[in-house]
């Protein structure tokens, strides 16, 4: 808020209006809704199948979305009989899908509300299966796509405000949208990752950054929520937590030297929260994993494959 003189002598606050790009953004993404392909294939079997297995069959046995897959995934992982390979199979007799089960949270109130409507257009008299397959479930997939990486611009959006001008962050929002391989994921590939790695990092990124230098026990707790669901989704992702860690570095050695034991102290307990509320986030991938692969840690994509120490 500007305040200057007026001819009178008094003081005339002036608020300064900011052009609605937050708004601009909201418009420009409704319109590409029609952009949005409900389609599961490739990788996005592995994705999509934590949500819909654990909603319709309330286990984790993949086999029918193995099944159901398209060609190209299927021909490669099912005989001709339609039962999977051996090899599809890991010590513990479960389906190897080594795909994350990040996605199937960020996933799960758009297709709880499809399962919930298609139910109930079933008990009116209609015939939609209610399977996880059938339109309803592939549409609600994809909007929530869709609507995960919006979020992941509009975060970016916010973050990049806070160091350069509105109009500049609009456009590099735009130019991520526009002149990335975001698009791909966020419209013609909805049932891969990427979107929400993109929409989990991005509120990460703008969370950390914001409450940063002021942070409160519940911002502790809810950074370490976010960080875990990011690395749910994409354990790379964890790259991200060297930021926090750097800054508590820093923090705790401008405390020492100045021998604020309180406020050390206080910074502990924060870390802590973080630390456990991150791991409490990371449940999801150490149950899955354990269940399996027979292990909490048992973690990527080559998890089953023994390591050749010798090789070149």
């Amino acid at each position: 808020m500007d305040a200057i003189p007026n001819r009178s002598g008094s003081v005339e606050a002036l608020t300064t209006r900011r052009f609605p790009y937050i708004k601009l953004l909201l418009i420009l993404f409704l319109l590409s809704l029609p952009f949005v392909n409900p389609t599961v294939h490739g990788d996005g079997v592995g994705y999509y199948a934590y949500a819909r297995a654990i909603m319709v069959q309330h286990n984790l046995r993949f086999e029918e979305d193995w099944r159901r897959a398209n060609l190209n995934f299927s021909s490669k992982r099912t005989r001709a009989d339609q039962r999977l390979t051996a090899d599809q199979y890991t010590s513990t007799g479960y389906v190897d899908n080594h795909f994350s089960v990040g996605p199937a949270i960020l996933w799960a109130p758009f297709l709880i509300t499809a399962h919930a409507m298609v139910l109930t257009m079933d008990a009116l008299g209609g015939s939609i299966p209610a399977d996880g397959f059938s339109a309803p479930y592939r549409i609600a997939m994809a909007l929530g796509t869709a609507v995960c990486g919006f979020l992941g611009l509009l975060f970016s959006f916010l973050l990049a405000r806070k160091f350069v001008r509105d109009r500049w962050a609009f456009l590099a929002t735009l130019g991520i949208w526009l002149a990335s391989s975001l698009p791909v994921y966020m419209y013609f590939n909805p049932s891969w990752s990427h979107a929400h790695s993109a929409f989990t990092v991005a509120l990460f990124l703008w969370f950390w950054e914001r409450s940063r230098g002021s942070r409160k026990l519940l911002q502790w707790i809810g950074l370490g929520l976010i960080a875990g669901l990011m690395v749910d989704v994409y354990l790379p992702n964890g790259v991200f937590l060297s930021l926090p860690m750097i800054e508590g570095i820093l923090e705790h050695r401008s405390l020492w030297e100045e021998a604020r034991w309180d406020v050390q102290r206080r910074v502990f307990i924060g870390e802590a929260a973080f630390t456990i509320s991150t791991l409490v986030a990371l449940l999801p991938t150490f149950i899955t994993r354990k269940l399996i692969f027979g292990g909490f840690f048992r973690l990527g994509a080559y998890t089953e494959l023994p390591w050749d120490w010798s090789a070149g």
